[in-house]
C-alpha cells in the first residue's frame, strides 16, 4: 500500500509536511515537534546534511537570563554556515565574512508549538555587487530550505 504525504506516519500524526512561511528577511514553518531539545537537535542534524556545520549555539534566553535578569521564551540562535560555500564566497570576495554564516532560529512560539526560521542569504550578497556570489546565495538557499522542509 502507497501511503501519501497526508497519511498518518505511524505514529498518530499527519506526515504531511507543514508549509514553508516567507518574512520578509527568511522563511520558515511551525513545527510538528513538541519537545524543544528535540527540534534543536533535529535542525543541527538537517543543516549537516546539507553541508552545515554550527559556528556558534546562541540560547537566548539563558543570555538574557544571565546578562539582563529578563526570562524569556526558549530561542535558540545556530549560527550555520556551509564551510565549501564559505570558501567559494571568500575567494571571490575576501571582505565577505562580514557576511557570512547564516542565522537559524528555533523557538517556542509566541502562542503555542515550537517555529523554525532561517536568514534568506541573497538580500546580503547583494550588498556586493559580485555577481559571481548570486550563484553561492541561491545555493546557499536551496540547502536551507532543503533543510527547513525536512524538519517536522
Amino acid at each position: 500500500m502507497t501511503t501519501t504525504s497526508a497519511e498518518s506516519n505511524g505514529l498518530g500524526r499527519s506526515s504531511a509536511a507543514k508549509p514553508m512561511h516567507e518574512l520578509p528577511y527568511g522563511f520558515g514553518k511551525l513545527l510538528e515537534e513538541a519537545d524543544f531539545d528535540t527540534a534543536v537537535e533535529t535542525a543541527v542534524e538537517v543543516l549537516a546534511g546539507q553541508g552545515f556545520g554550527i559556528a556558534a549555539h546562541i540560547d537566548v534566553r539563558k543570555t538574557l537570563k544571565a546578562k539582563l535578569g529578563v526570562e524569556f521564551r526558549r530561542y535558540v540562535i545556530l549560527a550555520a554556515c556551509n564551510p565549501a560555500l564559505a570558501e567559494l564566497a571568500l575567494e571571490i570576495d575576501p571582505h565577505i565574512g562580514l557576511l557570512l554564516t547564516c542565522n537559524v532560529v528555533v523557538q517556542e512560539g509566541v502562542g503555542s508549538g515550537l517555529y523554525v526560521a532561517v536568514e534568506t542569504s541573497q538580500p546580503l550578497f547583494q550588498f556586493t555587487h559580485h555577481p559571481r556570489l548570486k550563484f553561492v546565495a541561491v545555493e546557499t538557499e536551496r540547502r536551507l530550505r532543503l533543510a527547513v522542509d525536512e524538519m517536522r
